[in-house]
Parts: structure tokens; sequence; C-alpha cells
């Protein structure tokens, strides 16, 4: 297999740090941000040229383009660009806060947004390429205190399903990631909202004491993950949505049941209000 070039967003932790140091390991050649310099040290050292990387906020658009543009020019073309850069905030609807708000949708929608319509005229320039999109199993299935999570999560989904079509022409495939609980980190790295003592014995209250508590254990292996993540690049035609985890697939699946059964439910109603011409 001829060598690769990855572009990975957020490569200083959790799945972008171990999506990082397996296609290194292979042999691939990986474009990474961070927002902190100095984070991937070790693996510059041992890796040398395979490994470029650059400081960028995601949230800093006019960044982003220039970032992304400078990654084509300097290491000629790029095979995969992986939208990894993320977090969470846990809060009931109301408990949080405008600017949380802000930033949550800065980074997890339009920062994703942003980076793949950078890469897109590149990739189509160069007659194809993937991109893969890191999204959770709450971009299916929602659970109380995640609300602006899921809204980030959810968004982006429907960003990527749809620019699917707009690029198979150009044999660009994309793939959205859809892991269950997993450790890499991504629990002590929550932003969680001040809490309202209205909330303290509701579902939103038992989640922000479960999270506290320090006991839970992600049943999610990091680097399986990021293995399974890996290989979708080696299929040449690749799913557009990869459950990741047991718990992934349990929540989406009776979410999506819950779904379809009542869509189902009201078949003959939506049927009911078609225009009596069309019939």
């Amino acid at each position: 297999m001829a060598q690769r070039t990855w572009f990975i967003t957020g490569v200083s932790g959790g799945l972008g740090r171990l999506m990082t140091e397996q296609l290194l390991a292979r042999g691939e050649r990986v474009a990474g941000t961070l927002r902190t310099p100095g984070a991937l040290d070790d693996l510059k050292a041992e890796h040398g040229s395979r490994l470029w990387l650059a400081q960028l906020d995601v949230t800093d658009t006019p960044a982003v383009r220039a970032t992304v543009n400078r990654a084509f020019a300097e290491l000629g073309r790029i095979d995969v660009v992986v939208n990894n850069a993320g977090y969470g905030v846990l809060g009931a609807a109301e408990e949080v806060t405008d600017a949380q708000i802000d930033h949550q949708i800065a980074t997890n929608l339009v920062g994703s947004i942003q980076v793949a319509r950078g890469a897109i005229p590149h990739l189509r320039a160069q007659g194809g390429g993937r991109i893969i999109q890191i999204s959770t199993m709450g971009g299916q299935a929602t659970f109380p205190g995640g609300s602006l999570y899921h809204m980030s999560k959810w968004g982006i989904e429907g960003f990527m399903d749809a620019i699917r079509h707009e690029l198979a022409p150009f044999g660009i495939a994309v793939t959205i990631v859809e892991p269950g609980s997993t450790s890499t980190g991504f629990g002590k790295a929550l932003v969680i909202a001040d809490p309202l003592e209205a909330y303290a014995e509701t579902p939103v209250g038992q989640i922000r004491a479960f999270f506290g508590s320090g006991t839970y254990k992600s049943p999610g292996d990091a680097p399986m993950v990021a293995a399974a993540i890996v290989a979708t690049a080696d299929q040449p035609s690749p799913p557009l949505r990869l459950a990741l985890g047991s718990d992934a697939y349990s929540a989406m699946h009776r979410a999506l049941s819950e779904r379809l059964a009542e869509l189902e439910g009201q078949k003959d109603l939506a049927a009911s209000t078609d225009s009596k011409w069309l019939m």
C-alpha cells in the first residue's frame, strides 16, 4: 500500500493522538493540529518529517483555512481529513451560559464545517480523498444534560450526511464515526455548567453526580476504537456511519427503533395532508 497522508485536528490527546501514533507506526504521514505547542514533541523527535504539526484553534475560521491550505501546499497531497477536535458541555439547557453555547457551536459544529470546506477544493482538485468526522453515539441518541453537545453533533452529522452526495461525483467519501463511551479523557475534559438546585433530583442532577463521582469506567477500548477508524481508509466503499462500542450500538438501535415506530404510526396522518389535486 502506498504511503498516505492524513490531516487530523486535535492530536494532542485522546483519539487524535492514538490515531497519529498508529498511523506513524505503520509508515503513514500525519499533518496534525493542536492548541498546545509541544504536546507531540516526543512523536516529532521519533518520526521527523513524517509528522507535520501546526498550532490551531478550530474556532478561528481564517486560521483554519490558512492551516489547511498550508498543509496541502507543503505536503503535496492529503488523502484523509479527520475532524477530531471537539469537547462536551454538561448541564441542563437553562444552566449553561451564552458563552458556553457559542463556544460549543464554534468548536464542534462550525470548526468541523470550516475544516471540511477548506479541504474540499484540494480533495476535488487531486481527484478524491476521504473525510472522516468524529461524532458520537450522542449524534443519534440523546441523554439529559447533553443538549448542547447533542446539538453540535446532530448538526455536524446532518452536514456530513448531506455533503456526501455533493462530493461523491469527485471521488470523495465521507464517514461519520459514532463511538460509545471510550477511555479517551473526554469525561475529564467536560465543561460542567453551574448547577441549579431545581435539577438536583432530576436525571440531569443524577448524570452530573455520576460523572463527578470518578467511579465510571468507559467500556470502549480507545486504541481499538482508533484502529477501527484508521481501518475505514483501507475500505474501497467505507460506511457512511460507523458505530463503535456495544453501548453505542444499543443506545442508537433503541433511539432509531423508537423514531421509526413513531413515524410508522403517523403514515396515514402524513398522507392525509397531501393536496387533493395530487391524488
